[in-house]
C-alpha cells in the first residue's frame, strides 16, 4: 500500500527530474511535515455524541497542572480588571513571572474587533511587550505607551495566496508563524486568543507547524455553539476532531491549569441545550517543562 507522504516524495523527485538537479539543489524534503493531526480513537465502540461529549466536557474541566497564582491583580501596574478571565500562570516555579519582572515577557493577543483590552494594558503595565492582532483597526500599525502596539492584521490557519486575485483582499491575513518570521520574534511568553471560532483551525495550524514549540503559555477561549470555521463532519465527528486537537496539544508538552465556564453566554453544545454545557470556555495551558530553571531569555 503506497501512504501518502511516499506520493508526495515521489512527486517531489518528479519535479526535481523533471527541472534539472541544478534546479533542487539544496531543496530538501521534510519528512517532519505534517498534513492533519492524528484523531484519537471513539470514545465508544460506535460513534455516540454522548460519549464523545462526555469524555471532551471531562477533559477541559479537568487540570493536569497546578497554578496557585493566576490573578493578575497582584502583578506590579496592573490596576483594572478585565471583562473576562484570561488566566496566566504566575507561580515562581514557572518562568512569566520572572520575565515580567526582568521585562523581557512578550504577548500576542489575537482579536476580532474586541474593545475589551485591559488584559493587553495591564500586561504591558506590568513591563510586558504586548502586541495585539485585530483586522478592525483603523491604521497598520499604532504604538500605544512604550510596550503595547496594535497591528491590523487577522492571525489565520493559512496565508493567503498572491497568485489568487480574490486573495489579495485578505492581504492582511497571516498564519502566525508568517508573522514571527516576519517581526523577528523567536518567542512569545504568552498567546492570547479570542477569535471567535477560527480558535480551533488556527490551533490545529500551530501544532502542525510546530509553532507552538515557540510559545510559554496559551490563553483561548473556545466556542462550542457550532462546529467553527472549516470543521466539518456531523456532530460526533466534530467533538472527536476537538478532543484529538487538544491531545496533541497535551503531547507537545502543554497542560491545562485553569478553565473557565462562561455562564453568561447561551449554554448551548453545538446548538443543542444539552449536557450542561456553555457555549464559550477560556482555557489555559502551559508547558510542563518550562520551569525557571530551565528557560532561557
Amino acid at each position: 500500500m503506497t501512504t501518502s507522504w511516499e506520493v508526495v516524495k515521489r512527486l517531489f523527485e518528479q519535479c526535481c527530474s523533471a527541472a534539472g538537479k541544478g534546479e533542487c539543489a539544496g531543496a530538501r524534503l521534510d519528512k517532519t511535515v505534517r498534513w492533519h493531526i492524528e484523531l484519537q480513537p471513539w470514545a465508544s465502540p460506535t460513534p455516540s455524541l454522548n460519549y464523545e461529549a462526555s469524555r471532551f466536557l471531562k477533559y477541559i474541566s479537568t487540570s493536569q497542572i497546578s497554578c496557585e497564582h493566576t490573578n493578575l491583580n497582584s502583578l506590579k501596574g496592573y490596576s483594572k480588571t478585565a471583562k473576562k478571565p484570561w488566566s496566566i500562570c504566575l507561580d515562581e516555579r514557572f518562568s512569566l513571572i520572572h520575565r515580567i519582572r526582568s521585562k523581557q515577557c512578550r504577548l500576542y493577543s489575537l482579536g476580532l474587533g474586541n474593545d475589551d483590552n485591559q488584559f493587553e494594558l495591564g500586561m504591558a503595565n506590568s513591563g510586558c511587550e504586548v502586541h495585539r492582532f485585530d483586522p478592525s483597526i483603523k491604521s497598520a500599525h499604532i504604538q500605544e505607551g512604550r510596550r503595547l502596539w496594535y497591528h491590523r492584521l487577522s492571525i489565520d490557519w493559512r496565508d493567503p495566496n498572491p497568485a489568487i486575485a480574490a486573495h489579495k483582499l485578505h492581504s492582511n491575513t497571516k498564519k502566525l508563524g508568517t508573522v514571527l518570521n516576519e517581526f523577528g520574534h523567536q518567542k512569545i511568553d504568552v498567546l492570547k486568543a479570542d477569535v471567535e471560532s477560527a480558535e480551533w483551525k488556527i490551533l490545529e495550524n500551530l501544532i502542525l507547524e510546530d509553532v507552538v514549540e515557540q510559545i510559554g503559555q496559551l490563553v483561548f477561549e473556545v466556542h462550542m455553539h457550532w462546529p467553527g470555521f472549516e470543521v466539518s463532519g456531523n456532530d460526533s465527528t466534530v467533538v472527536r476532531y476537538w478532543y484529538s486537537l487538544l491531545r496533541e496539544l497535551e503531547l507537545k508538552d502543554f497542560r491545562l491549569f485553569h478553565t473557565y465556564k462562561d455562564l453568561s453566554k447561551p449554554q448551548m453544545f453545538l446548538k443543542k441545550e444539552a449536557f450542561n454545557a456553555s457555549s464559550c470556555y477560556t482555557l489555559s495551558w502551559h508547558p510542563a517543562h518550562n520551569t525557571h530553571q530551565s528557560s532561557t531569555p
